[in-house]
């Protein structure tokens, strides 16, 4: 520490600011390093002002200062992105108090990223932190001066009155001017419809529908980055090449680092499956692009699918810069798209064709949160009858009263023992149009009994497509019921395939894209155009929003697009994200909270004499119950949090920084639903609890359950084929014939073919990775995120929480009564594992740990 009395009430204050040099994938930008030395020589360097947080006087700001011997700091040319720290000398009148805010202008020629400012020590107050994390532009890249405020939580009306300016004056700049392109120094946060998927310039097969902005096709709201229209559609927004994932706007904060970003990008060279498609179809040995044998799919995880060779791999290579083929080319030196041996084959290479696995992924897989219990017999349709005809189910009784353990079906139901998966009404409005292509699949019902050990058997499935004569007409359906021996074991086994495309594909863009991914993004964006910065409950929400907005967007460009890799791997194809648009109008936010979601399907009871106040009607339903145990952590932590900050339901009510957050999250970010009745007022500290704790759920929790299972079980295709290619076979048919004397084949010529099925596996198993820069639930970047004492106290509560949660997750995943914890597969269920304990930075297919936030 060094304070030196210059005159009379002024000191020189001395800092400490930690700043980072590269930006993405600039390993050796050496370029801008130059330039950055001159500039420098020049006495054109990196400037700073404190702003005091304290003083009466007006106009607090102070004298300006540099960050010093840049040239000396930064050693070499070439130094890799890592962090640096600069010695910096202030002059501090003691009249101003105590400093709140700072100015930093760069007026070097190129960007670096601050990390932190730390004071030593300002007078008769202690040391002072500013976290900034930001990336800093050349000063005439900005019409305004970058501000960072202390760490420190004031509600708006408690705001000191020499930083209200400040504080007002960043979010109008964050807001933006509603127009214009968007360039990557810019900081706006905006919205706009999902109107940048399709490319109709290049011919109306390329072209998609807008999604928002009407009650046809109801969308959340994405990022603007106001680029031009198309040429062909005015509606629709231009697209950028598909190599181009660099350019692709979002706020440059929200931005992967440039280790996260290097990985993604390998994921995205995977996807341009035009790249690879003539490389990968003649490695096929036998018949093109089929799997012959399952042992064949076997072979994809034992490495005999080579590197392509030939044009398709030179043009790759020279597409691909050096730091990107050591991704594609696995880290353990194994060849390229040799896949690792997914946890659901790892102990028997048929378990995962049982009933009773069938049946209990609906629990503890990677889509759990769909089941239903069945209220109703038979079950009933919700669709428009004038527009659908008879929807209602064709199973009967005779169907499943001899397999319901000495049950009536009435008895069944009135003790609770009746579930299904019911992706019927989901899925039959767009079956006509799915099967126009080269897909051809049902829209499916499946009913379950749960035994009196706690699991679950499959009674019958029903595959229904719309009428021939038309939709209006209903559904023909077919039931089928389970069978081990004979043609009727493969028929119930193909059976069980195509509930399993109807949940792969439902799972995909629904359970994960649309209720996790698309969903939070409003709620991103009018945090960061309502709320400052300097709000407690920005600082509450911001780590659970940590890279969402570029996966996102990253999402548009490569996944979800016309001709992406969803499109391409999933049984809706060109019709998914209009059909997760339809499924869009039923989304309701407080339903998403797991208890009211599990009460809502049926899977609990209100019951105020258990613990979180509901009775799981299946008690071994692993999400279930590790769901609730985080559920209510989070809601706890966010209880403690938001005590602290509002004493009384007034100050909700009077916080207009919170109220403009909330309306603008209902009336722009989920515009299209703004008149549901079911919006809170948010006038409470109950509803602001009950919101914040929503988001953190969904941000964490819900999406991990429904991620990191994803290659654990649907890395080995055939048991969560993503594409049915043919129908049930009908006796008389060769079809039947082959299903007869050669039903494995019959199977894997019905479901996914053999480069949907790499390009596939390759997808999930990048999407399932965890980072190495993860940040897991109870874990925080910054232990001095805050300098409230209580919120801390309350943060390392919440940490000690979930500590325990593992302890109670493991021991449970011991106990053998819990007989859906592991199942035939002996794949214990970890998908709700915090691994707040770890900080080994390790990464990786772990199949288990809650980042944060939504980053894959």
């Amino acid at each position: 520490m060094e304070v030196k009395q210059k005159l009379e009430g002024r000191r020189e204050v001395r800092g400490r600011v930690i700043v980072m040099k590269k930006g993405f994938l600039d390993f050796h930008d050496i370029k801008a390093n130059v330039l950055d030395r001159v500039h420098e020589l020049l006495g054109r360097g990196v400037s700073l002002q404190l702003i005091s947080a304290t003083s009466p006087n007006p106009g607090p700001i102070g004298e300006v200062a540099y960050l010093e011997n840049w040239v000396s700091t930064i050693s070499s040319l070439t130094t890799p992105a890592t962090h640096v720290e600069f010695s910096i000398t202030f002059e501090w009148d003691e009249s101003m108090g105590v400093p709140g805010a700072f100015i930093i202008k760069n007026h070097h020629h190129s960007q670096f990223y601050l990390k932190t400012l730390n004071i030593e020590h300002i007078p008769g107050h202690g040391p002072v932190k500013f976290l900034c994390n930001s990336w800093i532009y050349p000063v005439h890249r900005y019409a305004y001066d970058r501000v960072f405020f202390s760490n420190k939580a004031y509600l708006p009306c408690q705001t000191p009155e020499p930083l209200r300016r400040f504080r007002e004056q960043e979010l109008i700049v964050l807001r933006g001017r509603g127009f214009g392109k968007l360039k990557e120094w810019d900081r706006v946060y905006d919205y706009a419809y999902y109107n940048d998927l399709g490319s109709p310039d290049n011919g109306p097969n390329n072209a998609r529908p807008v999604l928002g902005g009407g009650s046809q096709l109801p969308y959340p709201r994405r990022g603007r980055t106001g680029r031009p229209h198309t040429k062909t559609d005015p509606k629709t927004e231009s697209r950028l090449p598909l190599l181009c994932v660099k350019k692709v706007y979002v706020p440059r904060d929200e931005q992967f680092g440039h280790v996260k970003f290097s990985d993604f990008l390998a994921y995205a060279v995977k996807s341009v499956s035009q790249v690879l498609l003539p490389a990968m179809t003649s490695l096929c040995d036998k018949t093109p692009n089929e799997f012959d044998t399952f042992k064949d799919v076997l072979d994809i995880y034992k490495g005999c699918v080579k590197l392509p060779s030939g044009p398709a791999v030179k043009k790759l290579r020279e597409l691909v810069p050096y730091e990107l083929m050591r991704e594609l080319i696995r880290n353990d030196g194994e060849r390229f798209l040799k896949f690792p041996v997914p946890d659901v084959i790892k102990e028997s290479k048929s378990a995962w064709r049982t009933d009773e696995e069938f049946a209990r992924e609906m629990l503890a897989g990677v889509n759990p949160v769909i089941i239903q219990r069945l209220q109703e017999f038979p079950p009933v349709s919700k669709l428009d009858p004038e527009v659908y005809g008879d929807q209602a189910s064709s199973i009967r009784a005779i169907h499943i009263e001899n397999s319901l353990d000495g049950f009536t079906i009435n008895e069944a139901i009135q003790e609770m023992r009746l579930f299904i998966l019911d992706h019927h009404d989901a899925l039959m409005p767009y079956i006509s149009q799915i099967n126009s292509t080269n897909t051809k699949t049902y829209a499916s019902r499946t009913l379950l009994f749960l035994q009196d050990d706690g699991t679950l058997k499959p009674l019958a499935i029903e595959l229904s497509l719309p009428h021939p004569q038309g939709k209006q007409h209903g559904a023909v359906s077919k039931v089928f019921v389970p069978a081990k021996e004979g043609i009727a074991a493969s028929v119930w086994q193909l059976a069980k395939a195509y509930v399993a495309v109807n949940d792969s594909g439902y799972h995909q863009l629904v359970s994960h894209w649309l209720h996790s991914h698309a969903v939070i993004e409003p709620f991103i964006i009018a945090t960061h155009r309502q709320l400052s910065i300097l709000h407690p409950i920005h600082k509450l929400l911001k780590p659970h929003f940590k890279d969402t907005m570029h996966i996102n967007a990253l999402a548009r460009h490569t996944l979800i697009n016309a001709g992406g890799v969803l499109e391409k791997t999933v049984f809706p194809g060109k019709f998914s994200m209009e059909m997760s648009a339809v499924i869009y109008k039923s989304w309701v936010f407080p339903d998403q909270a797991l208890p009211a979601d599990l009460i809502k399907r049926g899977m609990a009871v209100p019951n105020s004499s258990y613990r979180h106040g509901l009775k799981l009607v299946i008690e071994d339903y692993p999400f279930a119950v590790d769901g609730l145990e985080i559920w209510e952590a989070i809601e706890t932590w966010v209880t403690e949090y938001c005590n602290f900050y509002y004493t009384s339901n007034d100050m909700v009510e009077e916080d207009h920084e919170l109220q403009n957050w909330w309306n603008e999250v209902r009336n722009e970010g989920h515009g299209d639903l703004k008149d549901r009745n079911w919006w809170s007022e948010m006038k409470t500290k109950e509803e602001l609890i009950e919101s914040c704790t929503i988001i953190i759920w969904l941000a964490s929790a819900f999406h991990a359950a429904v991620n990191f299972g994803q290659y654990p079980y649907a890395g080995y295709l055939p048991n969560r084929p993503t594409v049915s290619r043919r129908f049930m076979p009908e006796s008389g048919t060769p079809e039947y014939e082959e299903l007869k004397s050669k039903p494995d084949l019959a199977y894997l010529k019905t479901i996914t073919a053999q480069f949907q099925t790499l390009l596939g596996v390759s997808l999930i198993e990048i999407l399932s990775r965890h980072s190495t820069e993860e940040v897991y639930l109870g874990q925080s970047e910054n232990t001095e995120w805050t300098l409230d004492d209580e919120p801390l106290k309350a943060f390392g509560r919440f940490s000690e929480k979930l500590l325990e949660i593992e302890n109670n997750i493991i021991e449970r995943n011991k106990d053998k009564r819990l007989k859906n914890r592991n199942g035939a597969v002996k794949v214990p269920y970890t998908l709700l594992y915090p691994n707040t304990s770890d900080y080994s930075k390790e990464g990786g297919l772990t199949g288990k740990g809650i980042p944060n936030s939504i980053s894959i």
